[in-house]
C-alpha cells in the first residue's frame, strides 16, 4: 500500500478549487439537495443543464464519432467526485443514464446517435432502465413485455417497474419479448422508448426510503426501428453488459492509455465513490455526535459509556470493511453491514432515534430514523443482494448452478 502524497499539476488544482468547487456550491447547494431529498426524483434537471451548459457532460455521451471535445479523463474524474461526496446517494438515475448511454453509443443507429446525443451533451435528455417487471423479479429475462414488427415500426404492450427517475427522463430502455417460440434468452429486444409518446404512462411509486421510483405501462406504444438497440431477439447480449455493470460483475476498469500511470491511479482513486454506501460514514458521524452531547442522568455523556464506544468503534470497523471491498462482493457486503449498523445505532439511542427529520427531538435531523429506512432498500437496489450472492457463486467463484437455474 503506497501512502505517498500523489502532486497534482497546478492548472488542476486550480480548475478543482476555482472551477469545480465554486459551481458544485451553486448547482447543489444545500438547499439544492434538501429538496432533492424530499422529493427523491433520482436527479436534478437543472444541475444535470448546467453541467452541459459548461460542456461537462460530453466525455460520457460522445461516442468518440464527432468531433465533440469534454473533459480529459482527471478533471472528469475530479467533477464526478465533487458531485458524488455532495449528492452520495441522491443520484440514482445518473448510473442508469449512463449504462443507457452506453448501450446507445455501441449499439444504436447513426440517426438514432445524432437524435439524441446533442441533448444528452446539454443536459436536455436523460435516460432511465426499463428491466424489471412485477411478475419477474430479479429474473430480468422472465419478462412478459411483448414487441411485434408492425412495417418499420415496433408496437410494444406490457409494464415496467422501479424506473427511477422515468417521470423526469426523455427515454427508457425497455426490454421486450420478441419472439414467443425462441428460448426467454435469445427471444428479447432492446428498444429505446420515448417517454412522451403516446401510449406510455408513467405512474409512481413511493418507497420506504423517501425514494420515488415508477411504473411505466406500454400499451399500443409505437416506436420506429430507428431506436432499436443491437439486433432482433438479441437483447440479452446487449442488455447483459449494463445488466453486469449494475451488478459490479463488470471490471469497471476505464483504459486511459493517454496518460500516465500516475494520472490513472489518481483517476481510479477519484472513482471509487461507492453511491448510496458512502451514507455510512455520515451516519455513524451523526451518531457520534449524538454521543458526544446527550447527557444522561447523572450528567454523564453517552460517549462515556464503554458499551456506547464499543459499538460505535464496532460499526466504525463496519464501515471501513464496507469502504474497501470490491465489487462485485462489494455490494453485499455495504448492505448487510449498513442494514445491521443503523439497527443497532436505532437501539442505541432509544426511542428518540424514530423521531423524524423536522420534529421536535429528532436525533441529528433525523439522519438515523432516515437511514435505517434507506438501509433496507440497498437490499434490492440493481437485483436483490441475495442474487447478487447467486452471481459471484456461479460467475466469480466457480461453483454450480442454483437449483433454480437448472430448472431453465
Amino acid at each position: 500500500m503506497d501512502f505517498g502524497i500523489v502532486e497534482l499539476a497546478p492548472d488542476v488544482i486550480a480548475f478543482w478549487d476555482t472551477e469545480v468547487v465554486p459551481f458544485m456550491e451553486e448547482f447543489l447547494s444545500d438547499e439544492v439537495l434538501e429538496q432533492e431529498r424530499h422529493h427523491g426524483n433520482g436527479f436534478v434537471p437543472e444541475y444535470r443543464r448546467a453541467l452541459g451548459a459548461k460542456g461537462w457532460l460530453a466525455n460520457a455521451t460522445s461516442n468518440g464519432d464527432d468531433d465533440t471535445v469534454g473533459l480529459d479523463p482527471l478533471r472528469a474524474a475530479i467533477v464526478a467526485a465533487e458531485e458524488s461526496r455532495r449528492a452520495r446517494s441522491l443520484f440514482p438515475v445518473l448510473g442508469s443514464n449512463d449504462l443507457v448511454t452506453t448501450v446507445v453509443n455501441q449499439f444504436g443507429s447513426a440517426e438514432l446517435r445524432e437524435h439524441i446525443g446533442p441533448g444528452l451533451r446539454r443536459g436536455d435528455i436523460h435516460c432511465c432502465l426499463g428491466y424489471t417487471e412485477p411478475d419477474c423479479g430479479s429474473d430480468a429475462a422472465a419478462i412478459r413485455t411483448r414487441a411485434i414488427r408492425d412495417g418499420d415500426e415496433w408496437v410494444i404492450n406490457g409494464q415496467k417497474m422501479f424506473s427511477t427517475g422515468a417521470h423526469l427522463c426523455q427515454y427508457v430502455m425497455v426490454t421486450a419479448r420478441t419472439n414467443p417460440d425462441a428460448s426467454k434468452h435469445q427471444s428479447i429486444t432492446v428498444l429505446l422508448v420515448p417517454l412522451e409518446h403516446p401510449g406510455v404512462e408513467v405512474q409512481g411509486i413511493a418507497t420506504l426510503g423517501g425514494e420515488r421510483t415508477n411504473f411505466v405501462y406500454l400499451d399500443e406504444a409505437r416506436v420506429a426501428d430507428e431506436y432499436r438497440l443491437g439486433p432482433v431477439d438479441q437483447g440479452w447480449q446487449v442488455a447483459s453488459g449494463s445488466l453486469a455493470a449494475e451488478h459490479g460483475m463488470s471490471d469497471g476498469s476505464a483504459t486511459h492509455s493517454d496518460v500516465d500511470q500516475t494520472t490513472v491511479d489518481v483517476i481510479e482513486a477519484l472513482g471509487r465513490s461507492l453511491s448510496w454506501r458512502d451514507e455510512f460514514p455520515v451516519v455513524l458521524a451523526a451518531a457520534e455526535r449524538w454521543a458526544r452531547n446527550a447527557q444522561r442522568r447523572d450528567r454523564s455523556y453517552e460517549i462515556d459509556d464503554p458499551a456506547v464506544r464499543l459499538r460505535l468503534a464496532r460499526i466504525a470497523l463496519d464501515c471501513e470493511v464496507a469502504r474497501i471491498t470490491p465489487d462485485p462482493y462489494g455490494r453485499v457486503v455495504a448492505s448487510d453491514l449498513l442494514i445491521r449498523g443503523t439497527d443497532e445505532l436505532l437501539a442505541m439511542i432509544g426511542a428518540a432515534g424514530v423521531v423524524t427529520a423536522g420534529e421536535d427531538g429528532a436525533v441529528a435531523d433525523g439522519v438515523l430514523e432516515w437511514a435505517h429506512r434507506f438501509a433496507q432498500g440497498t437490499s434490492i437496489y440493481g437485483g436483490t443482494t441475495d442474487i447478487q450472492r447467486n452471481l459471484i457463486a456461479e460467475h466469480v467463484l466457480g461453483l454450480p448452478r442454483h437449483r433454480g437455474a437448472l430448472k431453465r
